[in-house]
């Protein structure tokens, strides 16, 4: 069997930078190796306080949500107002494009359609559609809550995905996230807080995702994931070797930290301790500094990006170098990791290292 079917994950996968000119309809072009048309875009104004402002083709261009706030969705034509073969094209607003500020998007393909009714097919108990896409285990999906404890959603990725994040689109709620790494179905931790993972078993029906959906909690518990008549978006993602990653780690305490062995050379990496009260850090490949300086930023945090001298991204992990924040003697580590290139391609050979 070969050591990846992704020989190329700029084909799913893609940060571009950019330096805003307050210019409207702007096109800002991919610069990968492959022309990419995202479905997720998740923007962050590297320069300035600015919130994160999330944009999927699901939901649609002009919509937007904040991972570092519970706020709802919102409408701005001078944001994101495309999805282009290439890219997309941005506003002249200061979130996405204010003259002389420096920003970052990660880009995520789905691509595909999908459709699923609960009652036609026998899969999960509430309706959903989305945009998904098998090879690289990432799906998009929207659904209306029904309230019902142990309601299911399909999620069309055919396999368990590892991570799923809810969010409630109509009002204000946190953004939940299964992560099969948290220790078991009745964890939880938020995307917008700094807080330590949770204990309930009613987020997720203390019941882990399967091959065909994930499971709900109700409405008197946690609306935030399943109220009766809201309007939600779910972002599902499976771990393919020599792509993406969704794993854990233990710290050691030591400045010559932990190796995390991902089996690829990461190209955007996100860390979170699941019991300690601490910001998301996340890293990638294209922002200025290289190895113990690369600049982190938080997803629950409208921040700045920052030099803290974290980790080494290496052409098949990463390894922490701090003693501390990121590997704190016997604290255990959630992570979120997706390829620049395989350690080794679908023909055996070893790709080249940065």
């Amino acid at each position: 069997m070969a050591y990846t079917t992704i020989d190329n994950p700029e084909l799913f996968f893609q940060t571009v930078l950019w330096t805003g000119n307050a210019t409207n309809a702007r096109s800002i072009t991919l610069d990968g190796s492959e022309n990419m048309q995202p479905d997720w875009v998740w923007i962050k104004n590297r320069t300035d306080t600015n919130s994160h402002a999330l944009f999927d083709s699901v939901r649609g261009a002009t919509k937007f949500i904040e991972s570092d706030t519970t706020d709802a969705e919102a409408t701005n034509s001078g944001f994101l107002q495309s999805f282009n073969s290439n890219g997309f094209t941005v506003g002249d607003q200061g979130r996405v494009n204010a003259n002389s500020e420096n920003y970052v998007a990660w880009n995520w393909k789905a691509g595909t359609s999908f459709s699923n009714d609960a009652s036609a097919t026998s899969v999960g108990t509430i309706d959903s559609t989305g945009s998904i896409n098998t090879t690289a285990g990432f799906s998009i999906i929207s659904y209306t809550g029904n309230g019902t404890l142990g309601a299911t959603v399909a999620h069309g990725l055919g396999v368990a995905p590892s991570l799923v994040i809810v969010k409630r689109r109509d009002t204000t709620g946190n953004w939940w996230t299964y992560h099969s790494n948290l220790g078991g179905a009745n964890k939880y931790i938020v995307l917008n807080s700094t807080s330590a993972a949770g204990t309930s078993t009613n987020i997720w029906n203390n019941t882990a995702p399967t091959s065909t959906v994930f499971s709900l909690g109700d409405n008197s518990n946690y609306p935030e994931v399943n109220g009766t008549s809201n309007t939600f978006i779910a972002y599902c993602f499976a771990g393919k070797k020599g792509y993406s990653k969704f794993g854990s780690y233990k710290g050691n305490g030591n400045a010559d930290g932990t190796f995390i062995y991902t089996g690829f050379l990461p190209a955007w990496i996100m860390v979170k301790p699941i019991d300690a009260t601490q910001n998301w850090q996340i890293h990638d490949l294209k922002r200025l500094g290289y190895n113990i300086t690369n600049k982190n930023l938080s997803t629950n945090s409208t921040a700045t990006e920052a030099e803290n001298d974290f980790m080494d991204i290496v052409s098949n992990g990463f390894k922490i170098k701090r003693a501390d924040v990121l590997n704190v003697s016997g604290d255990e580590y959630i992570y979120w990791a997706f390829a620049k290139a395989p350690f080794t391609n679908s023909n055996g050979v070893p790709t080249n290292a940065r």
